[in-house]
């Protein structure tokens, strides 16, 4: 038996306490025969954007919920143990069903090492200040890609009448703690930045307020879409959803025994679209929105990327063999392709459309205009062979086709993750792929789901132990 003092991993003192650990972590890895053609078809799971506001919004409810279509991906199982952690029974059925059910919330404040793990716990914010008059949140998690402001979300607070408290604490954690005893009231919001979490905060806080809000510069992405026709089952009125004034009309009675199904993921949808264009295969991806992958088509296109749509059947159909070839801008000039809120190109397949750029013939300029620390992933790709000038942490230069050769990497965050998988296919030879529990917060099974295209990917894991009772 080893004994500790003084402190848990998870920073939370016990001062002369004795601890006793039995703790595992696994170390795993993707190893990947790239250079071979896929085919088949492949489901798009459900929205991970969509699922992750929905879970929180489920606790504004005092009576089971449930949602189907959910992705089995990491960062919704952290969203439903948080969850379960403030009070709410859940419950994972087959085929992507998820019941919660929040009549009884036991604490208003979150858990930190979750809570640490993942940006969207913030969101868990205002459906307890809602419920419960008050919530605790320390700074929340996320992908490494650069400073994500939290300012939006306590301006709204603040804005429909909750008071905020910033602890900074020895530990290096800030806490936040909000509370509104005297309820929250309707407003004229006008956010600063059209921050998606922070216009779902907004949101959710306002469909608890007594009377009507107006959000004004809202994000208006489908996610948050899905949220709002959420919101308008359980009893809340919602309108001018898909445009950036948003009028949310809140109750102070939510109902319960409410069934929602989760929109298809577009961000996963356009993943396979980089996959089977990069790597030269034939791919029917399924299930996708036609109307959410216009501007995502638009993109692809500019960088020689064809893609069929199937409107009837919600089926997108990339052929093989493609002759990919960037296109020229209006005078022959090299294009720029830039991310901007919807509905612009999302800025989380810009990783996605770089490593397919490198497939095609010709110079473009990939311009990430949301997040500083994005692009720097492309070192990686460099080290595999393809030819990228990063200009600065916004723009980077891609001249193609470049043959790519396997090699060790390591996976920054979600979707540079994906981007680098993609790239480990397209390449030839064998990659090993580590810190791939990133690429697993954001998509499900994928490992199994490449096999049955064809890829030859294994995971591998050894499993550390770091302390025996």
């Amino acid at each position: 038996m080893l004994i500790f003092l003084s402190w848990s991993p998870v920073r939370w003192y016990f001062p002369m306490t004795l601890i006793t650990c039995s703790t595992r972590r696994t170390m795993s890895r993707f190893i990947v025969e790239g250079g071979r053609k896929l085919s088949g078809t492949v489901t798009v799971a459900g929205n991970k954007n969509e699922a992750l506001p929905l879970i929180a919004a489920s606790l504004l409810c005092s009576g089971p919920v449930t949602f189907s279509n959910v992705p089995d991906i990491g960062d919704v199982r952290t969203m439903i143990t948080i969850a379960g952690m403030l009070g709410a029974k859940t419950t994972r059925g087959n085929n992507g069903t998820v019941t919660i059910d929040a009549s009884t919330i036991t604490t208003s404040m979150l858990p930190v090492e979750q809570s640490s793990a993942i940006r969207a716990s913030i969101l868990f914010a205002s459906s307890l200040l809602v419920r419960t008059g008050r919530a605790v949140i320390i700074q929340p998690g996320g992908d490494p890609i650069g400073r994500r402001r939290l300012d939006t979300h306590f301006l709204a607070f603040k804005a429909l009448g909750a008071r905020v408290r910033i602890e900074r604490r020895a530990t290096s954690d800030t806490v936040y703690s909000i509370d509104a005893p005297q309820g929250l009231h309707g407003t004229i919001l006008y956010l600063d930045e059209a921050s998606v979490t922070g216009t779902e905060n907004a949101i959710l806080a306002a469909a608890g307020a007594e009377g009507t809000t107006t959000i004004m510069n809202a994000a208006s992405e489908p996610h948050v879409q899905g949220l709002c026709r959420f919101l308008e089952k359980i009893g809340v009125v919602c309108s001018g959803v898909g445009s950036n004034v948003l009028t949310i009309r809140g109750t102070a009675h939510f109902s319960t025994s409410v069934e929602y199904t989760v929109g298809a993921d577009y961000i996963e949808a356009g993943s396979f679209i980089g996959l089977a264009a990069a790597t030269g295969s034939s791919l029917a991806i399924r299930g996708a929105d036609p109307e959410q992958m216009r501007m995502i088509l638009l993109q692809f296109e500019r960088i020689g990327v064809t893609v069929e749509c199937s409107r009837g059947d919600r089926t997108l159909h990339v052929p093989d063999r493609q002759q990919l070839c960037i296109q020229r801008d209006l005078g022959t000039a090299i294009p720029r392709i830039e991310d901007s809120p919807w509905p612009g190109f999302p800025t989380d397949l810009m990783s996605i459309l770089l490593v397919t750029a490198t497939q095609s013939t010709g110079t473009c300029l990939i311009h990430e205009k949301m997040f500083e620390s994005r692009l720097y992933f492309v070192d990686k790709l460099i080290a595999m062979g393809a030819q990228i000038v990063l200009c600065d942490p916004h723009r980077a230069v891609v001249v193609g086709p470049s043959p790519l050769y396997g090699a060790t990497i390591s996976s920054p965050d979600i979707r540079a993750g994906m981007a680098l998988l993609i790239a480990a296919l397209a390449a030839e030879g064998k990659s090993a792929i580590d810190n791939i529990a990133q690429i697993d917060r954001g998509y499900e099974r994928i490992d199994e789901r490449l096999r049955m295209l064809g890829a030859v990917i294994e995971r591998t894991g050894e499993r550390l132990k770091s302390a025996r009772g």
